[in-house]
């Protein structure tokens, strides 16, 4: 377990935070109001080394027809949609809702190159509202394996306020590479073949790098 690199300014800043809380509380305040404030600040400091864990994980599968689940969180759909922006045909969306609780990183559900790495600015509705897919401040990713195409979004919520992302088009990537960040939030939707075994089911919890999500047809 390590702390993940798009964490750092966050925690300099609950640090010094900490500090000059401390610091004046001690100074002026009684010694309770003093423990109170202390113990704000080091829950604080807790929450914020939570969520910017990064866990060591092995990779659930490295076969080509496997699709990983690109993050941690709970199945939140599992439906056949008509996907506009780069298919523009029908494909089955998995998506895939992150609590503040989960690990917030995001992997290469498959091995492929990167065809597509866009970034979309936009709203910031709850992330289990419908629009959120088409309307929130997202990114979209487009990676060709041996066995199909698939596309797959990092998508901000409410909270969450900057997706980071470390991949680009041309990028030739493996099962479990790790792609990008999203701070304080939110969701993953995943764009599958109509053909695709689905490997998950409704409300089910799932491990980003390690349960496999979907296996597409063998070509």
């Amino acid at each position: 377990m390590t702390f993940h690199r798009e964490g750092t300014a966050t925690l300099i800043v609950a640090l010094l935070f900490t500090a000059a809380v401390g610091f004046a509380s001690y100074t002026w305040l009684p010694t309770w109001a003093f423990y109170i404030l202390g113990l704000g600040c080091l829950v604080l400091l807790g929450l914020v080394v939570n969520f910017f864990r990064m866990p060591s994980r092995s990779i659930g599968s490295q076969r080509l027809e496997d699709v990983l689940c690109p993050s941690d969180g709970k199945v939140v759909v599992i439906e056949k949609v008509q996907e506009t922006e780069w298919f523009k045909d029908e494909r089955i969306q998995v998506s895939i809702f992150m609590s503040p609780l989960n690990v917030h990183a995001q992997w290469s559900p498959m091995a492929g190159r990167v065809l597509a790495a866009r970034y979309h600015p936009g709203k910031y509705l709850v992330a289990w509202h419908p629009k959120s897919s088409t309307e929130n401040e997202r990114t979209t990713h487009v990676i060709e394996g041996q066995h199909g195409t698939v596309l797959f979004r990092q998508i901000a919520g409410a909270v969450a306020r900057r997706i980071c992302w470390y991949l680009k088009e041309g990028d030739e990537l493996a099962h479990g590479d790790e792609v990008g960040f999203i701070k304080f939030g939110s969701r993953i939707d995943v764009f599958l073949p109509l053909d695709s075994e689905i490997c998950v089911k409704m409300n089910q919890n799932v491990v980003g790098r390690e349960t496999i999500l979907a296996q597409l047809k063998a070509s």
